[in-house]
């Protein structure tokens, strides 16, 4: 018999698409608009997608984000995840691993991963509340590329066996210092402030991702869990910033780590925006996830590569040759973006 640890992953992932069937998410990159040129004066032939990082080798610059592991039902999806990203060469990450390093029935649903896609770019997962030694666990589990490190406290407030303690910064700075592989500081859907980004790169954080509202929702997921008092922390449901208002953050700080981001990526003209707006690359899970489901491994594939040939295209069209050229694509913010913006003074 399962745990309680690895059914919790099963609700997770059942409350995710019901959440995500009942409304679709709507991206808060819509908010963005691009000016279009007339005159790109480019060759699509010409253009790449490759991300230029001497950490992150990726061939395009989204890629499957953390989702499920922990459970039988959750192994499966990552074995079916794993096998997409194979066969569409793009990067993955797992989710959270820390039932595995309590409940070794829990291991294989995340390994599956690496003996599926042996050598495929995979990113192990961990929340901040771990030590350096836990992390190193996780990513030797995998064989991982990179670790991410999860920033999670609205999701453990509402959570009914959530964690009270939130004192995370020295773990930060010691699985920074001691892991053998890049590590990503990662939200999980609620945002980060240019205050949060700041401390983070002057810890030694290289890399951060965003992890904006808008996608998945931990807080709506959380309280649907507790059938007790459901809907209790409904006042929460809002918490955080948009995964665009998170991007203004990031662009005002002068030094900053690189940025990574996710949060409702609904398209690859959102994963365009994130980009023109300072992001290395982009995540997507809810929606990768809901598409895995419905059509399977082979519609997620069908899926991933239309979206490769599509971002081309869109690259194309703003005149973009690589990923270096999207900083000078000109866009404006709706009246709502601006306002944020005008009134955090960024």
């Amino acid at each position: 018999m399962e745990s309680a640890h690895a059914h919790r992953k099963d609700e997770h992932l059942a409350l995710s698409e019901a959440e995500y069937r009942q409304q679709q998410p709507v991206s808060s990159l819509k908010q963005v608009r691009l000016i279009h040129n007339s005159l790109p004066e480019i060759n699509i032939a010409d253009v790449s997608l490759a991300v230029r990082d001497e950490k992150f080798n990726f061939t395009t610059p989204f890629y499957i984000e953390a989702m499920t592991g922990g459970s039988n039902r959750t192994g499966k999806i990552n074995q079916q995840l794993a096998q997409v990203a194979r066969q569409t060469g793009i990067a993955m990450a797992v989710g959270s691993q820390s039932v595995a390093l309590k409940d070794s029935d829990a291991i294989e649903s995340f390994t599956v991963a690496r003996q599926t896609n042996p050598d495929g770019f995979i990113m192990a997962n961990i929340g901040a509340g771990h030590h350096a030694k836990a992390a190193q666990q996780v990513v030797d589990m995998i064989g991982a590329n990179a670790l991410e490190v999860h920033l999670n406290v609205p999701q453990e407030i509402v959570m009914p066996e959530g964690d009270a303690e939130f004192i995370w910064l020295d773990n930060i700075a010691d699985i920074i210092q001691t892991v053998n592989v890049p590590v990503i500081i990662k939200e999980v859907g609620f945002g980060m402030s240019a205050e949060t980004i700041q401390t983070l790169y002057n810890m030694g954080a290289e890399y951060v991702n965003i992890g904006g509202r808008s996608g998945t929702n931990f807080a709506v997921i959380e309280d649907r869990r507790n059938r007790e008092q459901h809907k209790s922390f409904d006042f929460l449901y809002d918490w955080g910033q948009t995964t665009a208002e998170s991007l203004l953050e990031a662009q005002s700080l002068t030094k900053a780590p690189i940025i990574f981001a996710t949060g409702g990526v609904q398209d690859p003209l959102d994963i365009l925006k994130a980009q023109i707006m300072g992001a290395k690359a982009v995540g997507v899970a809810g929606h990768f996830l809901h598409t895995v489901l419905q059509a399977g491994p082979d519609g997620l594939v069908d899926e991933i590569l239309n979206w490769q040939r599509q971002l081309k295209k869109l690259y194309a069209l703003v005149g973009a040759k690589s990923a270096d050229d999207l900083a000078n694509v000109p866009y404006i913010l709706s009246s709502e973006l601006l306002n944020y913006k005008d009134q955090r003074h960024l």
